[in-house]
Formats: structure tokens, C-alpha cells, sequence
């Protein structure tokens, strides 16, 4: 049976590998590839904005929206991974490294 939890981590990995090859791609200018581009910088002020877009939609919009605003912070999250280089099972690993564990402990017990 397929659901959409099933499909998640496909979907994500499909997304990365493209993010990845717009990366690379000099034949045709894309919004990703104008992010990337422009760098950390860029990445940063798109995730800054989608995320108060995100909490404004939170706070009193319509079940659709804040899907929408929560996906557009996720696309520009994993453009601004691919700027830095980190991979999204990076990302996934640290997520699960911390599953089961009290968020106060976690955190305390981070080194920087």
C-alpha cells in the first residue's frame, strides 16, 4: 500500500538529486540555480522570509496555506543545504540520533 509517508523519503531524495543538478546545470537559468547563485546570503533571507510566512500562516490561515508556506520552507531548506553541501540524510541521521530523547537533554547535551 502506498501512502504518503512511504513516499516522503523518495520524494525528498528525488528532490535533492534535482536541486543537485540544477547545481551543476549552465544551460538554462532556474529560480533554484538563482538562489544558488547568490549563496548562502540568498539561501538564508529566502528561509528567514518563508519561515515568517510559515508563522503568520500558523497563527490564523487555513489549513492549505500553511501547507503550502510549510513546503516552500522546506524546498528553500534543502536549497540552502545543497549551498553548504550537506546532504539531506545528514540531516536525517541527526533527526534520528535524537529520536527518543527528551528535547531539553538533546539540546543541553549539544556541542557547538
Amino acid at each position: 500500500e502506498t501512502t504518503v509517508a512511504n513516499l516522503a523519503d523518495p520524494f525528498l531524495l528525488s528532490l535533492e538529486a534535482e536541486l543537485e543538478k540544477r547545481s551543476r546545470s549552465t544551460a538554462q537559468r532556474s529560480y533554484t540555480r538563482s538562489l544558488l547563485d547568490g549563496g548562502v546570503p540568498k539561501t538564508s533571507a529566502k528561509i528567514s522570509e518563508e519561515a515568517a510566512e510559515l508563522n503568520a500562516a500558523l497563527a490564523g490561515e487555513t489549513d492549505d496555506r500553511v501547507a503550502s508556506e510549510a513546503a516552500d520552507v522546506i524546498y528553500h531548506l534543502m536549497v540552502g543545504l545543497r549551498a553548504r553541501g550537506v546532504a539531506l540524510r545528514r540531516v536525517i541521521e541527526v533527526l534520528a540520533d535524537r529520536a527518543g530523547q527528551s528535547g531539553h537533554a538533546e539540546k543541553a547535551s549539544r556541542k557547538r
